[in-house]
């Protein structure tokens, strides 16, 4: 089953947290959910794919929405004087109404956020770089940053071949099925003249401590 779903909702709320923290009625639900998508694909549309998004947290109170954006490089994101922030505040304010705080946390070790990798070797397959150059040279900076290990699957007509397939570069071990591992997980799209070609990324940092709350705290860890 590790093999089959996403290693992230796997987890939840086991040893991941989840990116949209609220709380709502049947009625209101879908609506909040759906701002919560455009949100996200706001922001990734307004900086780039080169601006180091890994994660978008969002937080709902009845008086205002708290966005906590980790990037690992928040100098973009905040711009000269904070304009940078004043312009996505004015671009969000045409999707809810509510009172927004946003927050940039830097990230200290890029090479050990699943989505930054797979950005990274997406942008360099879409600049035509070899696929296999890019996945090889990024698992090994995902293993000096102290990963305990790396996957790395890339799917698509690679260079442009007439039939698609799927090659993956693994380097440490990935225990998928193991429940309290810490194990984060992306996938981007990369496009090509060929098509559009598929990143995964699967990284590896270790053992967690199963929270007290989550269902099977009181069970033995697998």
């Amino acid at each position: 089953m590790g093999h089959k779903i996403n290693p992230g909702s796997l987890r939840l709320p086991i040893t991941r947290a989840w990116t949209s923290k609220w709380f709502s009625s049947k009625k209101d639900f879908a609506q909040k959910l759906f701002q919560d998508i455009t949100i996200r694909d706001t922001i990734t549309k307004q900086y780039g794919s080169n601006s180091g998004i890994a994660d978008v947290i969002i937080e709902r109170n009845p008086q205002e929405i708290t966005l906590t954006i980790h990037t690992s490089k928040p100098g973009i994101l905040i711009g000269r004087g904070g304009k940078g922030i004043t312009d996505i505040k004015a671009i969000l304010s045409k999707i809810t109404s509510s009172k927004l705080r946003l927050n940039v946390v830097e990230i200290k070790k890029p090479d050990l956020r699943a989505k930054i990798v797979a950005s990274q070797i997406g942008q360099q397959i879409t600049r035509r770089i070899s696929y296999r150059r890019a996945a090889k040279q990024s698992a090994e900076r995902v293993m000096q940053a102290g990963a305990k290990g790396v996957k790395i699957t890339i799917g698509g007509r690679l260079q442009g071949a007439d039939i698609a397939r799927t090659e993956t570069l693994s380097l440490g071990t990935i225990p998928t099925s193991s429940l309290k591992r810490d194990i984060e997980y992306a996938q981007v799209h990369a496009p090509t003249t060929y098509g559009i070609i598929g990143v995964k990324v699967w990284i590896h940092k270790g053992s967690l401590e199963i929270q007290d709350d989550s269902p099977i705290a009181s069970r033995p860890l697998l």
